[in-house]
């Protein structure tokens, strides 16, 4: 007797081409697809890599908010955007999801040129609530349909921008929903099943109508009416404040509903169905679990925050068959982030006024190793870098030798803080900007390409990157040495496999390093553009050209004298950076030929034009963008032609 197959089901992830599909979705279904879209995250990330962890914490939220703001006038602003893998999946990118950060394919991170429901570009935190706020201020202005979300983190809760958002949007009155996904800070905990009761009550139709119509009838109370519903207010406001963690959200003026069950979809979709009909600030407090449904990272949530490309894991033990799979020859070079943090560590236990300081990623920067050896001299002041740099104006100011390490596209936000507090009164802090230059598949946002060029400009400030992994090493202690405020980038990935185990030692300040002498063309590479102005260098010189190799080291202050010889000898001059070239270190090279007056030396300047660069790996958009040794070959033929 032949055994029946059971019947296959169809996926409803494939039926889902638009948020107006989940409508006639019931418990059971929205169950089934919120577990398919965690299956598809998890492959397709351990494909091409990315956020996994946030992605997955909050794909009940999203199918919540998706289900009850479904229309395109509606707007759903997620801060950072790092979570938004489910959002794409179900706002009709399926099919293209596979392609997910990888070039020419789907960013990972909102972008309002791939979807009308992506409804602001995305990449940096706590930029959710103000964005929000102008677009619901806009929609009153125009009488426009459609409700405005802002989907915000605890994490990007820290920074004071966000803050800024919540006391304008009170102070308007505006229509506008922020909902706080709280999944690790424990801004509150859970109260239980009463918080969960207030929740959906002090939300329902009933309640607000009863609400209303006591403020009216106690309004018209001749004399003492006024002071009655005050009395009404404050007692509302004490049994919330006693019962949930909505304090703080009320004193902005916001009407607090929380905690709710984030995976929850039956008290999500209730909820967000209740406050859709209410008008004026609401905040939803929503707890999560970053890494829902994925065992490592829920257990690990920090190392799955962001990941690499990994095969997926075996749901199966592996056959002891197989052939095991044969050790590396030597291990990988460390990555500079992790140099960076060694250094870190050996400098600190050295000099006792050494301090460290991050915008709430110390692994990101290599900093925990520093936090946990130095734990009295390491501070993360969390999402708020213009804070970080002032504190360590503070510090500095006291005799202390503070190194702020935040990423090259995030110093973008301190900006007025490094020229104001830091670089005016020549204060010695330490600038260290991680990926600084190509960072690959977090794309336009997170590019570190434009550092050299804002921070050239400002007196008093050094400017520094190192060739390689060792060089950081010396660098870091050399800025340390020196008594003025130092910014040291250096790029994201593994170095290039040089020896990092000898001596620290000083580097003379301001002075380059002649690596070959040639009479035919100099190359002039700084920080991550020396990989490929070397290689070019070799291949240029194996068919007979004679190269000059300078190794920049400091794009401020410039050894002029070394670069202005060798432009003098060989005539012809090419600048190598991962910069835009617009401000960059190529474009302080031609200032300083300029004024010697060497107007007959030929220069091309390899490095970004005047564009945003794209997501792909680091290879890919090197190659695409004419970084690489390619790129400086041509150039330096150009010039011998």
């Amino acid at each position: 007797m032949l055994e029946q197959s059971l019947p296959v089901r169809a996926s409803l992830l494939e039926r889902i081409d638009s948020p107006a599909d989940l409508k006639a979705l019931g418990p059971e279904d929205l169950e089934r697809l919120a577990a398919e879209v965690r299956q598809r995250i998890i492959e397709t990330v351990t494909r091409t890599g990315g956020h996994l962890a946030p992605s997955l914490g909050v794909v009940e939220l999203t199918l919540a908010l998706l289900k009850v703001f479904h229309r395109v006038e509606d707007r759903i602003v997620w801060d950072v955007g790092h979570q938004t893998y489910a959002h794409k999946l179900l706002t009709g990118r399926r099919d293209q999801f596979a392609s997910l950060r990888q070039l020419g394919g789907l960013s990972g991170f909102p972008k309002r040129g791939e979807s009308p429901y992506d409804a602001f570009d995305t990449g940096h935190s706590s930029t959710s609530i103000s964005a929000a706020l102008g677009m619901a201020y806009a929609k009153r202005l125009n009488g426009d349909p459609g409700r405005v979300v802002a989907v915000i983190g605890d994490g990007s809760l820290t920074a004071g921008m966000a803050f800024e958002g919540l006391n304008q949007a009170g102070f308007m009155d505006q229509d506008l929903i922020v909902v706080l996904n709280d999944n690790g800070m424990s801004i509150a905990r859970n109260v239980g099943a009463l918080s969960r009761f207030m929740s959906r009550a002090l939300t329902g139709k009933a309640y607000m109508t009863f609400r209303k119509d006591l403020e009216r009838w106690l309004k018209g109370v001749p004399g003492i009416g006024r002071d009655l519903l005050d009395l009404a207010r404050r007692s509302e406001e004490s049994f919330k404040t006693f019962s949930t963690p909505g304090m703080l959200f009320e004193a902005f003026k916001f009407n607090y509903i929380g905690p709710v069950d984030g995976h929850n979809l039956e008290w999500l979709g209730e909820t967000f169905e209740n406050v859709a009909r209410q008008q004026g600030p609401q905040l939803v407090h929503v707890l999560t679990t970053k890494g829902k449904g994925y065992a490592p990272a829920e257990a690990d949530p920090s190392h799955f925050h962001g990941v690499g490309a990994t095969k997926p894991r075996p749901s199966h033990a592996p056959d002891e068959t197989e052939a095991p799979t044969e050790p590396p020859a030597s291990p990988p070079p460390p990555t500079y982030t992790e140099v960076f943090g060694r250094t870190m560590v050996e400098l600190g236990q050295a000099n006792p006024r050494i301090v460290a300081i991050t915008a709430a990623m110390p692994e990101g920067t290599g900093l925990n190793a520093f936090a946990e050896v130095l734990p009295e001299r390491f501070v993360d002041v969390g999402i708020a870098e213009q804070h970080a740099v002032t504190f360590a104006a503070g510090l500095a100011s006291q005799g202390f030798r503070p190194v702020v390490a935040i990423y090259s596209t995030f110093m973008q936000r301190a900006f007025d803080q490094v020229v104001h507090d830091v670089c005016l009164t020549n204060l010695p802090v330490i600038l260290a900007m991680d990926r600084g230059g190509i960072v690959g598949e977090d794309g336009a946002t997170h590019q570190g390409v434009l550092d050299l060029s804002f921070l050239r400009c400002v007196p008093n400030l050094s400017l520094l990157a190192p060739a390689d992994e060792d060089e950081l090493r010396h660098m870091l202690h050399s800025a340390l040495m020196h008594d003025g405020p130092v910014a040291l980038r250096y790029p994201r990935g593994r170095g290039l496999g040089v020896a990092c185990d000898g001596p620290l030692r000083e580097l003379p300040w301001g002075k380059a390093e002649l690596r070959q002498e040639g009479q035919d063309v100099c190359l002039i590479g700084i920080g991550a553009g020396m990989a490929a102005a070397s290689a070019a260098a070799a291949e240029l010189s194996a068919s007979g050209v004679g190269v000059a190799l300078i190794n920049a080291r400091f794009a401020k202050p410039l050894d002029r004298d070394l670069i202005l010889e060798w432009a003098g000898r060989t005539r012809r001059v090419v600048t190598v950076e991962e910069n835009v070239k617009a401000g960059g270190f190529g474009a302080a090279v031609l200032e300083a030929l300029a004024e010697a007056g060497l107007s007959e030396v030929a220069v091309r300047l390899v490095g970004v034009g005047d564009i945003f660069v794209e997501h792909g790996s680091q290879q890919q958009l090197r190659g695409l963008y004419g970084l690489d040794a390619a790129a400086v070959v041509q150039a330096a033929r150009e010039l011998l032609a």
